[in-house]
C-alpha cells in the first residue's frame, strides 16, 4: 500500500527547484515592484504553464488588451486545449496582434514564450509596426506551477512538460535584451509576480497634453542674428548675459517655440544658436526635435569617426572656441533630442525630416531615421544630390505634419504637411509657422552664409513653391482626391485632350486657380410647349430636402473668371506673377484678345472693390470672382457668324420663296394649306431664331457697351469663401456694382438685357444679377419665383439658375446621416433661348427632347463642382501651385467627356 505522503520523482524534482527559490528569495514578503510599461508597445508574457500568466494579464491589462493563445485555439478547434491547433491558433494570435499594433493599441501575449522561436515572431511584428517590445518573465517554481496544473481539470499536462519549460525559461532570462526586448521585467517566485504594479507609460514623443499654440521655426544652421530677429518679430522677449549673447528668449501670451532641428553647420555662428535655443529648452519655453546635422555633430563631438562634410567643419570649429563645459552641455543637449513629438491632442507633428502617418508617435530605429533624413529615391539629381521621396504628396494624415530639412524658396502647405526650411543660410529666409493659426512669418537672411550645391530657386512656374510643375502631375489616368465627392477620376484620354487645350492656349498657368463647373438642366417639363420649366427645379429640390432656393438671373454673356490684385505686389506673393490679375473662360483661355481691354476692365473691378471695402472686410490683396462677360458676341462673334446667323440667312432667304411658290401653287386651285401653314411656322420660328440670337449681340467700343455681372466672390487670400451662403455673395455683389460709376436709371429687372448706350468708359461695367428667395415649402413663394421667370424669359431672357442658398447641400440618408451632394445650381432656360440651342423650329420635337438623357451631366456636374472647390481649399491652405492645378486641370479634362452639349 503506497503511502500518499511519499512524493513521487517528478515532485521529488520539483521540490528540489523550490529549495533553489527559496534560497534566492527573500523570506519576508518583497516591496511592491514597480513595472514601468510604454502605453502603445508589445507586452510578452513569458513564464511555464501555470505560472499565473492569465491571472496577472486579468488583473493589470483590459481584457480587450490582452491576447492569449488559449483563446485562439478555441477560436479554431472549439478547445483551448487542443495542442494540435496550435500553429493556426498562433497565426490568428500574430493576425490580431498586427491588427492591434498598426492601430497604436496597447497589446498583451498571454502564451508561454519560453521558446526563442516564439518569442522571434512577436519581436519582429513590433518591429514591423514600429512600437517597443517588452518582456515580463513570471520566473515561478515549477513546483508550484505543476501543482495548479494538477488542479485544473481541464488542463491535465504530461510530467515532462513543465520541467522541459522551465529548462527553456533560465536559459532565455540572458538573452532577452539580445533578441530585441527594449524593456525586461523578471518576477522572481509567488510573492514578488503578486506584489508587481504595472504602471502605463507615455512615449517620449506623447506631448499631446500641451496645445499650444506654438511658434515652429524652420531650418537655422547656425544663424542666430536670423533667429533673434524672427523671435523678435514673433514677439518674444530676448534674454542677455553678462556678455550681451542671448540664453533664453521669452513667449508672448503662453506660447511655445518648436525647432525642427539643424541648428547647426554651414552658418556663422553655431555655438549662439545652440546657446539660445538649450536655454528656452531649459527655461521650459521651446521644444526641440533633432535634425540630421544635430545628429552628424554629436557623434563627432563624441569622437566617432563622421564624414566631415556640409558644413560641419565650420561647427566644430566654432565650438573649439568655447569651454569644454558648454562642449560638454551641448553633446547632451543633442543625444537627449527625441526624434518628433505629437502636440494638441494629435493634430500637430513635427519632425525634421518629414513623417508618414503610420510613423506618428511610434519608436523605433526607422522611424527615427526617417524623422532624421527622410527618405530618398535612391537616384541622385544633376547636382550630384540625393533625390527625395515625395512622401508628402502621398500624404493623408489627419494631423499637421511641419518639417523642414530639404530647402524651399518659399513655404507652402501640401496635403496637411508644410516644410519650414527656406534656405536662410543659402540666402533665402528663415521662416516660423504660428499654430493654430496657420501664419507663415518670415525674415530675409542678412546675406548668403554658404553657396548650396543645387540653386534654391528656379524661374520654372511653381518652383518657388518647393518643386516646378511637372507633366507627370497631369498626364495619363489620374485620381483626384476631393473634401466632398470623394475620389474623381480622370480617364487618360480625357487627360490627353485638356493637356492640349492647357498646352496650347491657356493663359499663365501660375493664375489658373481655378475653372467653373458645368451645369445640369432642370428636368424636361411635361407642360404644353415647354422643354424646361422651373416647377421641375422646385420639385427636384424639394425631394433633396431643400427648403430654401434663390433663383439668379441668367445673364446673356459668357462665363469668367476674373481674378482682380488690390495691386501688382499682393498677386505676385501668392501666384507668382506680378499684375493687375486676369479674366479666363471655362477652359482656360484669356477671355479678351485685347491686353489693354482687359487691363482696362480688371482696373474697373479694382476700383469698385476698393470703394466698396471688400479688400479690407475680406483682409486680402487679390479677390477671385465667378462671373458672366456680356455681350455674348464679345467672345463668341465668329460662333454667332458662323452658326447662328447663316442658319438665319439661309431661312430668311429660302422660306419668303417657298410661301411665295406655295401661294402661287395654290391660286392655281391646288390644296396645299397644310403644307404652306408648316411653312409658314418654320418661316415665323426662323425669325424668331433670329431675334432671339441678335438679342446677346450689341457692338462694343473699348468697355462702351461690355458688361461684367459678377454673381460669387470664390476667394479671397486664405479663404474659400465659394462654400458661403449665396445671399452673403450677393450682398458683396451689390456692394461692388453700386461702388461701380452710376449708371444711368436702370431698367426693371424684368426687362431683357439690351445694348447699354454708348458712354464711353464712363458707363457703369459692373453689372447686378437679379435674383428672388425661394421657399419650396411655400407655394405663394414658388409661383412667384414661376412668375419671374415667366416675365423674364417672356422678355427675351435667357432664364434662371436656381441654387440651394445654403450653396453645398448633402442629401439625408437613414438616421439623418449625411448623403451625397445635392446639385449645386440648375438652369431653367426660356422657350426662345433653347431655340437658339436646339434649333429654330425645335418646338415640333419637344416630344423626343424631352427623353433626353440627363444621368451623365448631372454626374459631371457634380464632380466638376467638387473638383472647383477643392482647388479653391488648396489655394486658401497656401498649398503650391501644383496641388491647386491638380484639380484645376481635372475639370478641364472632364469637360471632354462625351456629353450632349446642348445640355
Amino acid at each position: 500500500m503506497t503511502d500518499e505522503a511519499t512524493p513521487t520523482p517528478e515532485q521529488h524534482q520539483h521540490q528540489e527547484h523550490d529549495q533553489e527559490y527559496d534560497q534566492e528569495l527573500p523570506q519576508d514578503h518583497p516591496a511592491p515592484r514597480r513595472l514601468p510599461v510604454t502605453d502603445v508597445s508589445l507586452v510578452v508574457l513569458i513564464g511555464t504553464s501555470g505560472a499565473g500568466k492569465s491571472t496577472f494579464a486579468r488583473r493589470h491589462f483590459l481584457p480587450t488588451q490582452v491576447v492569449s493563445s488559449d483563446f485562439c485555439r478555441g477560436l479554431v478547434a472549439d478547445d483551448e486545449n487542443d495542442q494540435a491547433a496550435s500553429v493556426e491558433a498562433f497565426d490568428v494570435l500574430h493576425y490580431i496582434v498586427g491588427k492591434r499594433l498598426a492601430a497604436g493599441r496597447l497589446t498583451v501575449v498571454d502564451a508561454t514564450n519560453v521558446q526563442p522561436e516564439a518569442r522571434h515572431q512577436l519581436v519582429r511584428i513590433a518591429r514591423e509596426h514600429d512600437v517597443l517590445p517588452i518582456a515580463i518573465v513570471l520566473d515561478v517554481p515549477p513546483g508550484v506551477c505543476a501543482e495548479r496544473n494538477r488542479s485544473r481539470a481541464d488542463r491535465q499536462l504530461p510530467a515532462h512538460v513543465v520541467p522541459r519549460q522551465h529548462r527553456e525559461l533560465r536559459r532565455s532570462l540572458r538573452g532577452l535584451e539580445r533578441e530585441g526586448f527594449r524593456k525586461v521585467h523578471v518576477l522572481r517566485g509567488e510573492a514578488e509576480v503578486a506584489a508587481a504594479e504595472v504602471e502605463l507609460e507615455k512615449r517620449y514623443n506623447d506631448l499631446r497634453h500641451l496645445t499650444g499654440p506654438f511658434d515652429i521655426v524652420g531650418d537655422i544652421h547656425g544663424c542666430r542674428s536670423e533667429l533673434e530677429t524672427l523671435l523678435t518679430r514673433l514677439g518674444y522677449t530676448l534674454t542677455r548675459d553678462a556678455g550681451g549673447r542671448p540664453v533664453d528668449a521669452v513667449p508672448p501670451a503662453g506660447r511655445t517655440a518648436v525647432f525642427v532641428g539643424d541648428l547647426v553647420d554651414r552658418g556663422p555662428d553655431t555655438p549662439g544658436v545652440l546657446r539660445l535655443v538649450m536655454g528656452m529648452v531649459a527655461a521650459g519655453h521651446a521644444l526641440c526635435v533633432p535634425g540630421n546635422h544635430e545628429n552628424k555633430l554629436g557623434r563627432a563631438l563624441d569622437g566617432k569617426k563622421v564624414n566631415v562634410a556640409y558644413g560641419l567643419q565650420e561647427s566644430l570649429d566654432q565650438l573649439a572656441g568655447e569651454s569644454e563645459e558648454f562642449r560638454a552641455e551641448a553633446r547632451e543637449f543633442m543625444r537627449g533630442l527625441v526624434s518628433h513629438y505629437l502636440l494638441d491632442g494629435g493634430a500637430l507633428v513635427v519632425c525634421h525630416a518629414g513623417l508618414p502617418e503610420r510613423y506618428h508617435g511610434r519608436n523605433s530605429g526607422r522611424v527615427r531615421s526617417h524623422a532624421l533624413y527622410g527618405e530618398t529615391t535612391g537616384e541622385t539629381d544633376e547636382y550630384g544630390l540625393p533625390v527625395r521621396y515625395p512622401w508628402a504628396e502621398e500624404y493623408r494624415g489627419k494631423a499637421l505634419v511641419v518639417y523642414g530639412h530639404t530647402p524651399v524658396p518659399s513655404a507652402s502647405f501640401v496635403n496637411n504637411t508644410v516644410c519650414l526650411d527656406t534656405g536662410c543660410v543659402f540666402g533665402g529666409t528663415l521662416t516660423a509657422l504660428r499654430y493654430p493659426e496657420r501664419e507663415l512669418v518670415s525674415v530675409p537672411a542678412e546675406r548668403e552664409w554658404y553657396a548650396p550645391v543645387r540653386p534654391l530657386a528656379t524661374d520654372a512656374p511653381g518652383a518657388r513653391e518647393g518643386r516646378p510643375l511637372d507633366l507627370a502631375d497631369v498626364a495619363g489616368r489620374r485620381i483626384v482626391e476631393t473634401g466632398l465627392h470623394g475620389r474623381v477620376a480622370v480617364r487618360e484620354e480625357n487627360a490627353a485632350a485638356a493637356l492640349e487645350v492647357m498646352s496650347r492656349f491657356a493663359l499663365d498657368p501660375r493664375l489658373l486657380a481655378y475653372l467653373p463647373p458645368t451645369m445640369a438642366p432642370s428636368a424636361a417639363s411635361r407642360r404644353d410647349g415647354f422643354l424646361e420649366h422651373p416647377q421641375e427645379a422646385f420639385a427636384a429640390y424639394r425631394a433633396d430636402g431643400v427648403r430654401h432656393l434663390v433663383c439668379e438671373e441668367k445673364h446673356m454673356g459668357s462665363r469668367a473668371v476674373v481674378l482682380v490684385a488690390r495691386d501688382d505686389a499682393a498677386l505676385e506673393r501668392r501666384f507668382g506673377v506680378a499684375g493687375p490679375g486676369a479674366i479666363w473662360t471655362r477652359t482656360g483661355r484669356a477671355f479678351l484678345a485685347d491686353d489693354g481691354l482687359t487691363a482696362a476692365l480688371l482696373g474697373r473691378v479694382r476700383a469698385a472693390a476698393e470703394r466698396s471695402g471688400l479688400f479690407d472686410e475680406l483682409g486680402t490683396g487679390w479677390l477671385l470672382l465667378d462671373a458672366e462677360l456680356m455681350p455674348w458676341s464679345l467672345k463668341a462673334v465668329e460662333l454667332l457668324r458662323r452658326q447662328y446667323a447663316a442658319v438665319g440667312t439661309a431661312a430668311g432667304a429660302a422660306l419668303p420663296e417657298a410661301l411665295a411658290a406655295l401661294e402661287r401653287a395654290a391660286g392655281r386651285g391646288l390644296d396645299l394649306a397644310e403644307l404652306t401653314a408648316k411653312q409658314r411656322r418654320r418661316a415665323a420660328d426662323a425669325q424668331a431664331f433670329t431675334e432671339a440670337y441678335r438679342r446677346y449681340c450689341w457692338p462694343t467700343e473699348g468697355l462702351s457697351g461690355v458688361r461684367l455681372a459678377p454673381f460669387q466672390v470664390l476667394a479671397a487670400e486664405g479663404a474659400n469663401l465659394a462654400v458661403r451662403p449665396h445671399d452673403e455673395h450677393l450682398a458683396w455683389i451689390d456692394r461692388l456694382v453700386a461702388a461701380d460709376e452710376a449708371p444711368a436709371e436702370a431698367a426693371p429687372e424684368t426687362v431683357p438685357e439690351t445694348a447699354p448706350e454708348a458712354d464711353g468708359d464712363r458707363a457703369p461695367v459692373l453689372h447686378r444679377t437679379g435674383r428672388l428667395l425661394v421657399d419650396t415649402e411655400d407655394e405663394a413663394s414658388v409661383a412667384a419665383a414661376t412668375a419671374w421667370w415667366e416675365e423674364l424669359t417672356a422678355a427675351g431672357g435667357e432664364g434662371m439658375v436656381v441654387k440651394p442658398l445654403a450653396s453645398v447641400v448633402r442629401t439625408k440618408r437613414g438616421g439623418g446621416r449625411p448623403g451625397g451632394l445635392v446639385q449645386p445650381g440648375v438652369k431653367v432656360r426660356g422657350r426662345e433661348y433653347l431655340r437658339i440651342i436646339y434649333g429654330p423650329d425645335y418646338t415640333e420635337y419637344l416630344d423626343r427632347l424631352r427623353e433626353r438623357s440627363l444621368g451623365h451631366k448631372r454626374s459631371l456636374a457634380l464632380r466638376e463642382y467638387a473638383l472647383g472647390l477643392e482647388a479653391l481649399d488648396r489655394l486658401a491652405a497656401g498649398e503650391p501651385l501644383w496641388r491647386v492645378h491638380e484639380p484645376v486641370f481635372a475639370v478641364l479634362a472632364l469637360e471632354s467627356e462625351p456629353v450632349d452639349p446642348r445640355l
